[in-house]
C-alpha cells in the first residue's frame, strides 16, 4: 500500500497507485495552498501575518497592505490629516481660507444652503492646484458631486458664477 508525504504539511496519508502524481496533497485544502503565487505579508500597521495575491501586490500603489479595512482606515487617517494632506498650508486648507479672507458668504451657489457643516469648496477649472480666488466657489457635497458628474448641473453652474460676476 503506498502511503506519501504531503508536498504541504508533510502528513502522511494512503493515495492509489494508479492516483500518484509528481506532487501530492493529503486534502484539497493543501493543493488549494500549493497553488497559490502570492506571498504572506505584514499588515502596515499592525503587524498581522496575511496573505496577498501576486496580482494584488503588483497594483498596489503605495507599498502597503492591510489585514482589515479598519487598520486601513487608520493609515489613511494619519497620512491625510493636517500636514499630508496636499492643500494644508501653514495650519489651514488654503483654499478654504481665500474664500474666507475675501468674504464670500459661505452658502451653496445652486441651491443656497449656508450649513458650514456641509459646504465644501469647488474649483471652478476643476484644477485642485489653482487656488485663484476667481476659481473657488462655495458648493454644498451635493450639489458639488451633480457639478462633476451631470452636464446639465455644471452649465448651470457656469450659468450663475457669470451672474455674480456681473454683480
Amino acid at each position: 500500500m503506498p502511503y506519501l508525504s504531503c508536498s504541504i504539511c508533510s502528513k502522511d496519508f494512503y493515495r492509489k497507485p494508479s492516483h500518484i502524481r509528481k506532487e501530492n496533497y493529503c486534502s484539497v485544502n493543501c493543493l488549494g495552498k500549493a497553488h497559490r503565487k502570492g506571498s504572506i505579508l505584514s499588515c502596515s500597521i499592525c503587524g498581522t501575518k496575511i496573505y496577498r495575491r501576486l496580482l494584488h501586490q503588483k497594483k498596489n500603489q503605495t507599498g502597503k497592505f492591510f489585514c482589515t479595512q479598519k487598520c486601513a482606515t487608520i493609515w489613511r487617517s494619519e497620512k491625510f490629516r493636517e500636514k499630508g494632506h496636499g492643500n494644508w498650508k501653514g495650519g489651514q486648507y488654503s483654499y478654504k481660507e481665500i474664500l474666507k479672507r475675501i468674504k464670500i458668504v459661505q452658502t451653496c451657489l445652486l441651491c443656497k444652503k449656508d450649513d458650514k457643516r456641509i459646504l465644501v469648496v469647488h474649483h471652478i477649472d476643476k484644477n485642485r492646484m489653482n487656488n485663484v480666488a476667481k476659481n473657488l466657489a462655495w458648493l454644498c457635497h451635493n450639489c458639488h458631486h451633480l457639478v462633476h458628474n451631470y452636464k446639465k448641473e455644471e452649465d448651470l453652474f457656469n450659468f450663475l458664477q457669470g451672474q455674480n460676476e456681473k454683480s
